[in-house]
């Protein structure tokens, strides 16, 4: 073989050789993906939409999982915790449960516009100690409502009294919107919020303004019904 075959032969193994070295080099110093395992955990989603102030039952709720790194403070992560609770705002399917967006049937009743049933209003009307049954009329009571106003008859005044409604709920007494639970403080109040029908509102604000109202409170043993006029 003549010496410049040799020499070309060297340069292409030269040229071999260096490009399989640079192959290894570049293998061995790639760095090495590593295999990370995130800790999942599940949390309770709405499992249809809802809407603001509907109540939470189980069939509404269903577990997703995700990744704990996602898991926000205020998460709530059970079924027990949420049935029966009211969301404060619209929900999609699918959406996680906070506890800023969650209200509890206590809360839900301080808000007097959703206490009144549908086809009803709210009216206010003043009374004093007498007239409230010694402010012993609570959130929720039924009550009967008595009219008394003096009419001037034959150059004589005369007093008459009648029944106006029976059976009114009461929705709340001063600014208390909710029936008490426990023993508390005494306290008076000036104002009954009752709830009527709009006719009815209409009525008790008049003879309010003519003459005087009293309350007479019903027995809590007795069967409620809807309210009614006389």
């Amino acid at each position: 073989m003549s010496s410049k075959s040799i020499f070309l032969l060297a340069i292409i193994m030269g040229g071999i050789t260096t490009l399989l070295f640079n192959n290894y080099l570049k293998n061995s110093t790639a760095p090495t993906a590593a295999i990370v395992t995130e800790n999942t955990v599940e949390i309770i989603v709405a499992a249809e939409p809802l809407k603001k102030n509907e109540r939470i039952t189980a069939e509404k709720l269903e577990f997703k999982t995700i990744p704990e790194s996602a898991l926000h403070p205020q998460t709530l992560m059970t079924k027990e915790e949420l049935e029966g609770l009211f969301v404060t705002a619209d929900m999609q399917t699918g959406e996680a449960f906070f506890s800023h967006r969650v209200q509890s049937e206590e809360d839900e009743k301080l808000f007097i516009s959703r206490k009144v049933k549908p086809g009803y209003r709210a009216v206010s009307v003043s009374v004093n100690y007498v007239e409230s049954v010694s402010t012993l009329t609570e959130p929720e009571d039924l009550v009967d409502i008595i009219f008394t106003e003096t009419i001037e008859k034959e150059d004589k005044e005369e007093i008459v009294t009648k029944l106006l409604f029976e059976k009114v709920r009461v929705l709340a007494v001063g600014r208390k919107m909710v029936e008490p639970t426990s023993p508390e403080s005494y306290s008076e109040y000036s104002t009954v919020t009752l709830e009527l029908t709009p006719a009815d509102a209409i009525k008790i604000v008049n003879v309010s303004e003519r003459g005087s109202i009293h309350l007479m409170l019903n027995s809590r043993i007795d069967e409620p019904s809807d309210n009614s006029s006389k």
